[in-house]
């Protein structure tokens, strides 16, 4: 791999965003994984959860090897090489996403706004008001950091498109299958679990950047820095409070409370200062938090790999 293709793969990351027009990589393991989801309920053989292991692995063989493939063809290996690690970072359109949604709520068309949320989120956005539509955008803005660019871009430095798309695949199955409801809990186990192994370094690393960019901005770093690690842990997932509590912290405001998931009202643990609510002015420091993330890790991310190299 060449040491500037991740350089050149968040530049065009930022340039064209999600690119809706060309062919998305996650739609064709997608599209995978509705097909395997529908053999492994129509058979008897086996049960779900061994089902969901077998999904996983194939899965994973299937888009390694495709990668593979296509990065070593003659002349046009490169070309895919720098297309299949531009297509798996998503910063830009997480932000582009996340400021068209601020943008509306400080225009007072919450309507709109919640219709736009309810697209990035699994939660139901509809009995939201204001401030839960604010805290409902941060939580997935500070989550999707870690999840659509840290350990991507991670991946690709430790193991090139490869290791990149292996990781995409598992993650993708666990957004479409990792649910803990009763129809999925046994099919999506396998995703989950290997999801949450494979993000354990990428959202202790994002913790980091976190705080470094909070440090840059004049921000709440120290909270960040120390508070995080014992509010982390409290999460049911052993990864997502890791990036969440150390933005909650570094801009001063909480999250976490009560959340509608598929008719059933759960109780999130609360992460960072409870007293202060999500407005237009935090949400504008996770804007810059998030994005000063994104120019560290890559500068810091091309140079280790070109010391490798």
């Amino acid at each position: 791999m060449h040491p500037l293709l991740p350089l050149f793969a968040v530049g065009l990351d930022f340039l064209f965003r999600d690119a809706e027009p060309w062919p998305h990589p996650v739609r064709l393991i997608g599209g995978l994984l509705d097909y395997l989801e529908k053999r492994a309920r129509k058979q008897s053989r086996v049960s779900l959860l061994t089902a969901g292991w077998i999904s996983l692995f194939l899965v994973c063989l299937c888009t390694g090897a495709i990668t593979w493939a296509a990065t070593h063809l003659p002349l046009l290996g490169l070309i895919f090489s720098l297309y299949l690690a531009y297509s798996g970072l998503s910063l830009a359109g997480l932000l582009f996403a996340a400021k068209r949604i601020a943008a509306l709520l400080e225009e007072n068309r919450e309507v709109e706004a919640r219709s736009y949320l309810g697209m990035l989120v699994t939660r139901d956005t509809s009995p939201l008001d204001r401030r839960e539509l604010y805290k409902t955008l941060a939580e997935t803005v500070s989550e999707n950091l870690n999840d659509g660019f840290v350990a991507p871009l991670f991946y690709l430095l430790l193991g090139g498109p490869v290791l990149l798309w292996i990781y995409k695949a598992v993650s993708t199955m666990d957004s479409m299958w990792g649910y803990s409801t009763s129809q999925w809990r046994r099919l999506g186990r396998a995703g989950a679990k290997t999801e949450d192994v494979l993000s354990y370094l990428p959202a202790r690393i994002t913790y980091i950047l976190t705080v470094a960019a909070a440090w840059l901005w004049g921000l709440s770093w120290r909270e960040a820095l120390t508070r995080t690690p014992k509010q982390a842990r409290n999460m049911e997932s052993p990864n997502a409070g890791w990036p969440m509590a150390a933005c909650a912290w570094a801009v001063g405001a909480g999250m976490g409370g009560e959340a509608l998931y598929f008719g059933q009202v759960r109780e999130k643990p609360l992460l960072g200062p409870g007293e202060r609510a999500w407005d237009q002015k935090a949400i504008q420091n996770l804007f810059r938090i998030s994005l000063t993330i994104g120019v560290i890790w890559t500068i810091l991310g091309t140079t280790l790999l070109w010391i490798a190299v």
